[in-house]
């Protein structure tokens, strides 16, 4: 079985708490505040991994956590933070954001590392919270709580070459004897249901050809397979068509050529303009080659090289191997898909909303406050003296004077709520 698109849940981590803790020790009278930090949450990472060609490992486990920090101790003691997670994927895999559609990553080569979710911040113990005026802090901050995402995998295989063509014209056969793949082939009318990838040798080089599932007239209005499989060769610089030119089944040469550019055309415009070498395979099988070349050339107006072989005699494929590695040389590889490099977890600490909901009745909400209210105890005086100061260090009370608010007005603070004076 073989997916190319799953979506999955992903989560970091959440921060832990900070520690409220006072030194007490023998023969010291005055211990001041020890209190350690939490510890952050483990992050969530995709590696590109080229030992994997299928995302058939996400077909049961479809949800991934990381571990969340430790909190704080006693005597400054700093929480663990928690361990990563590291999830491989096949290069060439397109992680998307399901809830938009963004692209957020492109596994594009080996190794590639991509920080998906950074863990949960953790929490400031009592003692980073100390000061000249504010000696004995009997508050801390708790850890930051993480959400979790849904995200979207899907496979677009990176390879040099696409071949392409109706089911049983012969692709596979011809990947078994150019490269290293070893797909299933069997004698009668058959489709591969799963692209298979080859490495083809040549010289001191190589280059990977991706035998994509036969197409079928309306693949790329989803007919069939085609539409799930076609995304495969969105990567490819140059395409090997196969068309069968015996007569065994009966197939018209023009009109599977025919067909095929069109499927192509219809699901990408780009796509159809890629330079193809046509391969007229089943040469065994063939006494009137030439006149099935001159027909072809009548009928087609396109200026495209044909390479008749017979992958069963080997007739001609080292030829054609030789044609594909010279018309690659003079062909650009295809970059990666562009996207912004930035995490799907963008933490908002600045934002700032007050509105008023009815008169004398206010609310702040945001991530300015989200941030701040990690770290008050509202039932602690000294918790919130440090959060007022903050209200108004911070130019909170301003905003919301300029807001139209006065003395004695209700003002909503998350959870919290009580009467405002300036």
């Amino acid at each position: 079985m073989n997916l190319d698109k799953v979506t999955i849940t992903i989560k970091s981590g959440n921060g832990g708490s900070g520690k409220v803790s006072f030194h007490r020790e023998k023969f010291v009278e005055k211990g001041g505040p020890d209190g350690g930090d939490g510890g952050n949450g483990g992050s969530i990472y995709f590696v590109a991994d080229s030992s994997k060609n299928t995302l058939i490992d996400f077909q049961y486990v479809k949800r991934f956590e990381a571990e969340n920090g430790s909190g704080g101790s006693g005597k400054l003691q700093n929480g663990k933070n928690g361990k990563d997670v590291y999830i491989h994927v096949p290069c060439g895999t397109v992680i998307k954001d399901a809830s938009t559609n963004q692209v957020l990553a492109d596994m594009y080569e080996d190794g590639y590392t991509y920080l998906a979710l950074p863990g949960g911040r953790g929490g400031k113990g009592n003692n980073f919270f100390k000061s000249p005026t504010r000696q004995s802090p009997r508050f801390s901050q708790l850890g930051e709580v993480t959400d979790s995402y849904k995200v979207v995998l899907e496979l677009k295989t990176i390879a040099d070459v696409a071949l392409v063509g109706k089911p049983n014209v012969g692709k596979s056969t011809l990947l078994s004897v150019i490269s290293n793949a070893k797909p299933k082939i069997a004698d009668y009318e058959f489709t591969t249901l799963s692209p298979n990838l080859g490495v083809v040798k040549i010289y001191d080089d190589s280059f990977i050809v991706a035998d994509i599932p036969g197409l079928i007239d309306g693949a790329s209005e989803g007919a069939g397979l085609g539409h799930e499989f076609l995304s495969h060769i969105e990567r490819t610089r140059l395409v090997i068509h196969v068309i069968d030119a015996s007569s065994y089944y009966g197939n018209d040469i023009v009109e599977d050529y025919i067909t095929i550019n069109k499927e192509l055309k219809k699901y990408n415009e780009k796509l159809s303009k890629l330079p193809q070498i046509v391969v007229f395979t089943k040469l065994d099988l063939i006494d009137n080659i030439d006149e099935k070349i001159k027909y072809f050339r009548s009928k087609i107006k396109d200026d495209v090289e044909i390479v008749p072989i017979s992958s069963v005699t080997r007739k001609n494929v080292d030829d054609l191997i030789k044609k594909v590695y010279a018309k690659l040389s003079t062909l650009p590889k295809t970059p990666p898909i562009p996207v912004e490099q930035t995490e799907l977890m963008k933490k908002d600490t600045t934002s700032i909303k007050i509105e008023q909901l009815e008169p004398h009745v206010f609310e702040v909400s945001g991530g300015y406050l989200n941030n701040l209210q990690r770290g008050i105890v509202f039932n602690d005086t000294q918790s919130m003296a440090y959060f007022q100061m903050r209200l108004e260090k911070d130019g909170i009370m301003e905003k919301l004077k300029q807001a139209g608010a006065v003395d004695g007005d209700t003002v909503i603070f998350g959870s919290l709520q009580y009467e405002i004076y300036f």
